[in-house]
């Protein structure tokens, strides 16, 4: 490890890189610092510990929302719309085919830049609306019509911004922008959890710390076993004449990956798990009586913690076989197979090795959705068994850091071989 890190800073253009990002990730710890004023932290702090859905969003934010900074909404609303994007290329045909086409991608990024723009004065008015009506906290007490439009514009700009910089931190392929800008607010979280936990440190909680250690240990086990693991199916290719050379003959793998959706379904999940008692909050305050026991329901149903960790989990699970069956295509995959020569030994081409495909996949996602959900639920599955113990940084958190990381640690090894290649 000493030696690789003693490689990268001796390759003058790749330490400037990461010196580069880590400056962009300062800046963006800066402003997440820079608080809008008219709210009361305090009481939002409190707000956010008391709810699961809240302390979610404020994950994916970045932990901007914990403050209710300039860039309290995060990256957000630009995953949002990379995701709605990235749904209509699969969906709509003449979608697809620009974005084969040169310059096609470059196209749809711009469209996704512009709908972030509307995606986040909604979800800012939305949180605006959803916290400025919580009698029982007071965190926004008042708030005038010019005020609001000001905080809706700064909202905005502030999510602009972080996607700015994401993109300028991806340019340096040190990484995934967007991925580190999350990474980065969970990671200022947790010296600040470390050092409330030790402050009120009592002898007898000494079983749930350790406790604790045991289980982020086997979960950082667990999303490396997960987000590396995959199942090699092997491919083989007929030899054939060309002229007076012969080609083909070889055999190779196909790597289908356990967890080919990422964190992706948990983001699905938490849209559609906040959307309902989102919607009701706006209708808690109605003439209508009807109206408001409805959308009281709505709200206890979803503030109960049993229904929540089970629609919860079972979002995450469905969501992660939606999302795979968007991304991954058995038959293109068979069809590209065939044209080349290539063949799965022992399966007939075309449609029987598209079946083959898709068998394999069902059977190997099942195992990452699975892992995937009860990491989302595990934060309430530790409280429910240790009597309300809460982690310092949850699963969700675990499997987006580790993530991060591998990810970032295999771009900067790619750099350097590209690198001792350049020099040879």
């Amino acid at each position: 490890m000493l030696e690789k890190l003693t490689q990268i800073f001796k390759i003058r253009d790749l330490r400037k890189s990461i010196l580069y990002v880590l400056g962009l990730l300062v800046i963006f710890r800066i402003a997440a610092h820079i608080p809008i004023p008219g709210v009361n932290l305090e009481n939002l702090k409190e707000f956010f510990a008391s709810n699961q859905i809240f302390g979610l969003i404020n994950i994916f934010s970045g932990g901007g929302m914990n403050n209710f900074s300039v860039v309290a909404l995060g990256v957000g609303p630009y995953i949002t719309a990379s995701i709605i994007l990235q749904l209509l290329v699969m969906i709509i045909p003449r979608l697809e085919e620009l974005s084969k086409e040169p310059g096609g991608q470059q196209k749809i990024n711009h469209w996704t830049r512009l709908l972030t723009v509307p995606l986040a004065a909604l979800q800012g008015y939305g949180t605006i609306s959803v916290l400025s009506r919580q009698s029982t906290y007071k965190i926004i007490t008042f708030l005038s019509s010019f005020d609001l439009i000001l905080t809706l514009i700064t909202l905005t700009a502030g999510t602009i911004f972080l996607m700015w910089i994401g993109e300028l931190i991806s340019e340096r392929k040190i990484g995934n922008g967007i991925s580190l800008i999350i990474f980065a607010g969970i990671i200022d979280r947790l010296p600040g959890m470390i050092q409330r936990t030790l402050v009120v440190f009592d002898p007898a909680q000494i079983f749930n710390l350790v406790l604790f250690a045991i289980i982020a240990v086997i979960t950082i086990v667990g999303v490396v076993i997960i987000n590396e693991g995959m199942r090699n199916v092997p491919v083989s290719y007929a030899r054939h004449v060309r002229g007076n050379k012969m080609y083909g003959g070889v055999s190779t793998h196909l790597p289908l990956r356990v967890n080919m959706a990422g964190v992706i379904p948990i983001i699905f999940a938490i849209s559609l798990i906040i959307f309902p008692p989102m919607i009701a909050s706006f209708f808690v305050h109605a003439k209508s009586q009807i109206l408001v026991n409805v959308a009281q329901f709505i709200i206890s149903v979803f503030q109960n913690q049993l229904i929540y960790g089970i629609l919860y989990f079972v979002f995450v699970f469905g969501f992660t076989y939606f999302y795979t069956a968007v991304i991954f295509h058995p038959q293109q995959i068979a069809e590209n197979l065939q044209k080349q020569g290539g063949f799965i030994p022992g399966i007939r081409p075309g449609k029987h090795t598209e079946d083959y495909l898709a068998h394999v996949t069902n059977r190997i996602i099942f195992a990452g959705a699975l892992f995937l959900g009860l990491i989302a639920i595990l934060p309430l599955l530790i409280q429910q068994f240790t009597g309300g113990l809460n982690l310092v940084i949850g699963g969700t958190s675990l499997l987006i850091v580790v993530s991060v990381v591998i990810e970032t640690v295999k771009q900067v090894e790619s750099q350097l071989t590209m690198r001792e290649y350049e020099g040879l």
